[in-house]
């Protein structure tokens, strides 16, 4: 017959066991973890619609154009309560509407991105406020109602207090 040792532990009085069990245990923490990320935030890279986006570049380059021809530039402003102020200038400044849409976007949380409408006022600025504060890198794109022409920019709102915009002068392509 066996005889037991008084002295001896139960096993899981005993540090070697827990400490074998930690890594896998820690793995599967860490598999659940990710698992829980990965559905709960939205992937903001991937286009539903790609194809119709690559088919829009040229008229998005035909904007562009369009809004080197008429001359326009601008500085556009944010200020302490999310109040967004643009200068717009043009080479003929009857050109100008009364209003301008302005879209902020996100490059990469397309859930963060903002759209609003800038009225212009007595003094020749244009203002709206945006919905929630800007901070971080951002994309901005501003152009007339009916679309035809646009300025776009790449805004660092931290390092930049003010976005110069221009019109990107895009020479047309030559096929051969």
């Amino acid at each position: 017959m066996k005889k037991i040792d008084p002295a001896s532990k139960p096993w899981y009085r005993e540090p070697w066991p827990w400490i074998l069990m930690a890594g896998p245990a820690i793995v599967v923490v860490a598999g659940i973890a990710t698992a829980w990320l990965a559905v709960r935030s939205n992937d903001g890279l991937v286009e539903d619609d790609y194809y119709k986006k690559g088919l829009a570049v040229s008229q998005q380059i035909a904007r562009d154009q369009e809004a080197a021809g008429l001359g326009l530039s601008g500085e556009l402003m944010l200020g302490a309560t999310s109040e967004v102020r643009l200068l717009l200038n043009a080479r003929q400044g009857g050109l100008l509407s009364d209003s301008v849409a302005l879209r902020v976007i996100h490059p990469t949380r397309s859930g963060n991105d903002q759209s609003i409408v800038l009225t212009r006022d007595g003094s020749g600025f244009y203002s709206g406020r945006l919905s929630s504060p800007l901070s971080g890198r951002w994309h901005v794109q501003v152009e007339d109602q009916q679309k035809r022409w646009r300025l776009a920019a790449e805004w660092n709102v931290d390092k930049q207090p003010a976005l110069h915009l221009q019109a990107a002068s895009i020479a047309p392509s030559v096929s051969n």
